[in-house]
Protein backbone atom coordinates (compact mmCIF):
# COMPACT_ATOMS: atom_id res chain seq x y z
CA UNK A 1 0.00 0.00 0.00
CA UNK A 2 1.35 3.35 -0.91
CA UNK A 3 1.16 6.25 1.48
CA UNK A 4 0.52 10.20 0.17
CA UNK A 5 3.44 12.55 0.92
CA UNK A 6 1.19 13.75 3.64
CA UNK A 7 0.68 11.23 5.64
CA UNK A 8 4.44 10.28 5.53
CA UNK A 9 4.95 13.60 6.82
CA UNK A 10 2.66 13.34 9.50
CA UNK A 11 4.62 10.48 10.59
CA UNK A 12 7.98 11.48 10.03
CA UNK A 13 7.93 14.63 11.39
CA UNK A 14 6.95 13.36 14.86
CA UNK A 15 9.79 10.54 14.72
CA UNK A 16 12.23 13.11 13.68
CA UNK A 17 11.72 15.36 16.24
CA UNK A 18 11.51 12.55 19.04
CA UNK A 19 14.86 11.13 17.68
CA UNK A 20 16.60 14.45 18.50
CA UNK A 21 15.48 14.97 21.76
CA UNK A 22 16.55 11.06 22.62
CA UNK A 23 20.33 12.20 21.42
CA UNK A 24 20.03 15.65 23.28
CA UNK A 25 19.01 13.65 26.91
CA UNK A 26 22.06 10.93 25.84
CA UNK A 27 24.58 13.94 25.45
CA UNK A 28 23.05 15.11 29.18
CA UNK A 29 23.44 11.99 30.31
CA UNK A 30 26.93 11.39 29.69
CA UNK A 31 28.21 15.00 31.37
CA UNK A 32 30.31 14.39 35.25
CA UNK A 33 27.85 14.65 37.78
CA UNK A 34 29.94 16.90 40.47
CA UNK A 35 28.72 14.93 43.32
CA UNK A 36 30.35 11.65 42.19
CA UNK A 37 33.49 10.22 43.81
CA UNK A 38 36.07 10.74 41.23
CA UNK A 39 34.49 14.56 40.56
CA UNK A 40 34.59 15.57 44.01
CA UNK A 41 38.02 13.80 44.59
CA UNK A 42 39.56 16.10 41.69
CA UNK A 43 37.59 19.15 42.86
CA UNK A 44 35.76 19.33 39.74
CA UNK A 45 33.33 22.27 39.21
CA UNK A 46 30.92 23.01 36.36
CA UNK A 47 31.53 26.38 36.89
CA UNK A 48 35.64 27.24 37.98
CA UNK A 49 34.58 30.33 39.80
CA UNK A 50 32.91 28.50 42.10
CA UNK A 51 36.15 26.18 43.28
CA UNK A 52 37.27 26.13 46.69
CA UNK A 53 40.05 28.19 46.29
CA UNK A 54 41.55 27.26 49.98
CA UNK A 55 40.76 23.44 49.45
CA UNK A 56 42.68 23.34 45.88
CA UNK A 57 44.97 26.52 45.50
CA UNK A 58 46.53 24.83 42.51
CA UNK A 59 43.53 26.94 41.20
CA UNK A 60 43.52 30.30 39.17
CA UNK A 61 41.36 32.49 37.24
CA UNK A 62 41.68 31.58 33.84
CA UNK A 63 42.45 27.69 34.06
CA UNK A 64 39.26 26.26 32.79
CA UNK A 65 38.65 22.91 31.17
CA UNK A 66 38.86 24.30 27.57
CA UNK A 67 42.45 25.18 27.61
CA UNK A 68 43.50 22.04 29.15
CA UNK A 69 45.06 19.23 27.61
CA UNK A 70 42.40 16.61 29.13
CA UNK A 71 39.82 18.71 26.93
CA UNK A 72 39.19 16.90 24.03
CA UNK A 73 36.34 18.98 22.21
CA UNK A 74 37.29 22.26 20.28
CA UNK A 75 38.01 26.04 22.21
CA UNK A 76 34.28 26.38 20.58
CA UNK A 77 32.45 23.38 22.39
CA UNK A 78 30.31 24.05 25.56
CA UNK A 79 30.88 20.69 26.70
CA UNK A 80 33.24 17.57 25.89
CA UNK A 81 35.00 14.45 27.05
CA UNK A 82 37.63 14.41 29.36
CA UNK A 83 40.44 11.82 29.71
CA UNK A 84 40.82 12.42 34.14
CA UNK A 85 36.35 12.00 34.27
CA UNK A 86 36.43 8.87 32.64
CA UNK A 87 35.54 10.47 29.08
CA UNK A 88 32.63 11.68 30.51
CA UNK A 89 31.68 15.64 29.35
CA UNK A 90 32.71 18.30 31.19
CA UNK A 91 31.64 21.83 30.88
CA UNK A 92 34.77 24.36 28.64
CA UNK A 93 34.18 26.93 32.03
CA UNK A 94 35.23 24.20 34.25
CA UNK A 95 38.06 23.04 36.63
CA UNK A 96 39.74 20.15 37.88
CA UNK A 97 42.83 19.23 39.64
CA UNK A 98 44.17 17.56 36.61
CA UNK A 99 44.21 20.53 34.70
CA UNK A 100 47.55 21.02 32.87
CA UNK A 101 48.01 23.83 30.24
CA UNK A 102 47.10 22.80 26.84
CA UNK A 103 50.38 23.11 24.51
Amino acid sequence: MMKSRRQFLIQAVPAALGLGAALKVNAQANRVDEAAPGSVALGYKHDASKVDTKKFPAYAAGKNCVNCMLYQGKATDAWANCAALGNKQVSAKGWCMAWAKKA
